[in-house]
């Protein structure tokens, strides 16, 4: 038997012998590596494939011919099936991500891509966030005797005129280009619509349960506040909110949000070009003038007494902010505050979803 021969042979038995979990890779390196240094003219090197979706690898040991090219030695120790025949009609090959009892497949999440639009979370916590609604919407049913009634035609062409204006697909024409550059048929769109129906409801639904809740646990957070503030690279200084609004005022020309009412208590003349969530930038400085819920805020007006400046603070980000809240008024349980209340329980809810939910990518 020659030097090749006698090494192919021992390789088969030792790749029958690693371990066949992702937790032993490292050993079986470790045994190749020690057996390699045995047979040094064939410099040997293990191939490690996961399988999608499960703890269990499979393993390929590259040899050098003595002729030249290279040997692919392969010994499964079950059903003696080679694992690239076995993975293209294994159940995960086209998955891209398992969340819980939800898998998506890799068609499934760029068609899931179209209508993710969150710009402060990444694409993949947005296919994790979209699985886990899918699994709870799967679970709250759909008209089931929990009082969950069928979505309808009005729901369904609410939330497809929706997905359209998002899109600036204002026509038919428009529409069906669009259809036909991602390659969706008509029964595919419906299809692609009803998920998107059927997930906005449950949310809906979801916001209106936790609202009451999470307002009473919180009316802080949901105070009306009326405030001004600018941020910038260069520090603003005033002693009182008037002094802080008549330089803002004087820095430049503001932009505008018609049919708006300025505060005239401290000064029509003063602020009448810093109207309500018009945003400007004057020299290097962005000026805010708005009414937001406590909560939405920047962090260092949170809680501050009206008519009191704040600031210039240094911003994590750099920059500095100078501010001052002109009034606040206790939260109310109005529909408008309820609702604010809702998507914030709904955000706390997701996230502790997110949090516990079992998580695999299936990249290899």
């Amino acid at each position: 038997m020659t030097d090749f021969a006698k090494a192919l042979q021992s390789g088969a038995s030792l790749l029958r012998t690693l371990p066949r979990r992702n937790s032993g890779v490292a050993d079986a390196h470790r045994a190749v590596g020690e057996w390699a240094a045995r047979y040094p003219e064939v410099r040997a090197q293990l191939v490690v494939d996961r399988r999608p979706g499960t703890p269990v690898v499979d393993y390929d040991l590259l040899l050098d011919h003595p002729d030249g090219g290279t040997v692919a030695l392969t010994a499964p120790p079950e059903d003696g099936v080679p694992w690239l025949i076995d993975h293209s009609t294994h159940w995960a090959a086209g998955h891209l991500v398992s969340v819980n009892e939800v898998d998506v497949t890799i068609p499934q999440a760029l068609t899931m891509l179209r209508s993710l639009s969150r710009r402060d979370a990444s694409p993949y916590q947005e296919i994790v966030d979209q699985c886990l609604l899918v699994e709870a919407a799967g679970d709250a049913g759909d008209g089931d005797a929990a009082g969950t009634a069928p979505l309808t035609a009005a729901d369904l062409q609410a939330t497809a005129d929706e997905f359209r204006r998002g899109r600036g697909l204002h026509d038919r024409a428009s529409t069906l280009a669009w259809m036909t550059e991602a390659g969706m048929s008509g029964e595919r769109f419906e299809a692609y619509i009803t998920e998107i129906a059927r997930r906005r409801r449950f949310r809906r639904d979801k916001e209106t349960e936790l609202a009451p809740g999470h307002l009473a646990a919180n009316p802080g957070d949901f105070a009306r506040v009326r405030a001004v503030w600018a941020t910038g690279d260069e520090k603003v200084t005033a002693a009182t909110p008037t002094d802080l609004l008549a330089t803002l005022a004087s820095l430049g020309e503001t932009v505008t949000s018609p049919g708006e009412t300025a505060v005239t208590s401290y000064g029509e003349a003063m602020v009448t070009s810093l109207r309500e969530t018009a945003v400007t930038s004057l020299r290097e400085t962005a000026v805010t003038f708005a009414t937001r819920w406590e909560a939405e805020l920047p962090e260092a007006l949170r809680g501050a007494e009206p008519g009191r400046v704040v600031g210039p603070v240094e911003l994590p980000d750099g920059g500095f902010l100078t501010g001052a809240v002109l009034s606040r008024s206790p939260a109310a349980g109005d529909a408008e505050t309820l609702a604010a209340a809702g998507r914030a329980a709904f955000t706390g809810w997701l996230a502790e979803r997110r949090a516990a939910a079992t998580v695999e990518w299936h990249w290899s």
